[in-house]
């Protein structure tokens, strides 16, 4: 009687052990996931950037982006992005030569940016772009493919409640492919930079 008596007294503690333990447990990863609770999961944004478009110098530039927050530390987006331009893509105004016309420029980018210290994030894209090439008298020539290739960091100001959002950046920005370019467009672009530094100043709402 008394070994019946210990064995259930032994059970009763291995199961009141392991019952404190799993509410520990859930105790602890409810606390983390409210840690990880996003109020605002969806945004979509833009580039300040843009306002260059109303004046003289302007690339007919725009950029829409879609932005997923997987968690407080992760976010995904999508982006669409055009422009033009009429010299070299690394030179943007130091070119010696222009083209002998220009390039209209359409992409599709995936991205990926983790938030590292409160605002403080790095983030990296890479966007396929469908060229245009047109001449002088703005008749299409041919078209050409480009991947676009971004990393850099940045940081996000956030303001209203945390609904609408500021974020510059410093993005090194490089094309390792770039297919079926006309010769004289070639000709100027030989020996030209396939690589660039350059700020971004992006902003967008969060909902």
């Amino acid at each position: 009687m008394k070994k019946l008596q210990l064995t259930i007294l032994v059970v009763a503690m291995s199961i009141n052990v392991v019952m404190s333990q799993n509410t520990t447990q859930t105790a602890a990863s409810s606390k983390e996931n409210k840690k990880e609770d996003v109020q605002f999961k969806h945004s979509i944004g833009s580039s300040l950037f843009m306002l260059y478009n109303f004046t003289d110098e302007s690339a007919d530039y725009v950029l829409l982006t879609y932005g997923y927050q997987l968690s407080s530390k992760d976010r995904i987006f999508a982006e669409y992005n055009t422009w033009k331009y009429a010299e070299p893509m690394g030179t943007y105004g130091d070119s010696d030569e222009s083209y002998p016309g220009y390039v209209r420029t359409h992409g599709i980018g995936i991205g990926y940016k983790r938030f590292i210290w409160k605002g403080l994030f790095a983030t990296a894209e890479a966007t396929n772009f469908y060229k245009q090439y047109f001449g002088e008298n703005d008749n299409k020539i041919q078209t050409g493919y480009q991947l676009y290739l971004q990393t850099g960091i940045g940081y996000r100001f956030e303001f209203f409640k945390k609904r609408f959002y500021v974020e510059p950046a410093w993005l090194i920005k490089f094309w390792p492919v770039d297919t079926n370019i006309p010769a004289d467009f070639a000709a100027i672009e030989e020996g030209t930079p396939k690589h660039i530094w350059e700020p971004s100043l992006n902003f967008g709402f969060k909902f």
